[in-house]
């Protein structure tokens, strides 16, 4: 195998970990906004974190789209210029996330009991 073969195969086995995870990460964001309103709704706690999830699972969402269009694209240059951007998406989902989580770590602590 040349190294052109393999690191096309490479580039193509990165696109398809970032759609899978990504695509979970989705059901993740929409699982957790289920629980937070099922909180606010016993009245433990009221926080904007399930608006803020949406809008991460949209980043999500984004970044599977893209990756599923760079699996699909026969140019190399394409596939890599949406591989790129599917990446700094994810990246930037996932830091929203964990601040995300770290707000919702301290709105639950600071809620009266």
């Amino acid at each position: 195998m040349s190294n052109q073969d393999a690191g096309s195969h490479l580039e193509s086995d990165i696109s398809i970990h970032i759609f899978t995870v990504s695509s979970a990460m989705v059901g993740v964001c929409l699982t957790v906004i289920g629980l937070i309103r099922v909180v606010i709704t016993l009245g433990k706690a009221d926080t904007i974190a399930d608006d803020l999830l949406a809008g991460d699972a949209f980043l999500f969402l984004i970044c599977s789209l893209l990756s599923y269009s760079a699996l699909r694209t026969r140019s190399k240059r394409r596939m890599h210029r949406r591989e790129q951007i599917a990446d700094a998406v994810f990246v930037a989902a996932m830091i929203l996330m964990t601040l995300i989580c770290a707000f919702i770590t301290f709105a639950i602590s600071q809620s009266p009991k």
